[in-house]
């Protein structure tokens, strides 16, 4: 029987089948055949969600401010699609709530990333619509408590 790690003589199981790799692993950790266990791509792994989960909060934390900027400055747009806008900003708050709770401590990395985030939602918005520099504001006219709070939305 050939060994649930190496499924080729050159390729290792994690590089040839991700998918059965992972339930391999599950079933020797299950079994506590801890030597049998392929360890340096669980940690990469492990430390891969952990990157990938931090990246889910960043990417909704400016689509909510991108939309916030809208509501907020866009005049010429807002008669037309605000009801849209408003729904992506409801929609992303739910979405980052959920992962903030299945994951509570990413929640302080929220104001680490919260300016950052800001000046690429803005970028993001100046670029996609051909807008003067001048429409949205430098700074964030709104705080990471804002950008979280259901019933906060622009004038």
């Amino acid at each position: 029987m050939q060994n649930p790690i190496t499924s080729s003589p050159n390729k290792t199981l994690y590089e040839q089948d991700f998918y059965q790799w992972i339930q391999n692993t599950a079933t020797l950790l299950k079994e506590k055949q801890f030597d049998q266990v392929d360890w340096e791509n669980v940690i990469e792994e492990l430390e891969s969600m952990g990157k990938s989960e931090k990246k889910e909060v960043q990417s909704r934390l400016i689509t909510i401010i991108e939309h916030l900027l809208k509501l907020q400055y866009w005049e010429a747009e807002k008669a037309y699609n605000e009801r849209g806008w408003r729904g992506t900003v409801v929609e992303q708050r739910i979405q980052l709530e959920l992962t903030l709770e299945d994951s509570p401590s990413l929640k302080p990395i929220l104001e680490e990333v919260f300016l950052d985030c800001y000046q690429k939602a803005r970028k993001v918005i100046l670029k996609k619509y051909k807008l003067s520099s001048t429409l949205f504001p430098l700074k964030p006219p709104f705080t990471v408590e804002d950008v979280l709070n259901s019933d906060y939305f622009p004038e």
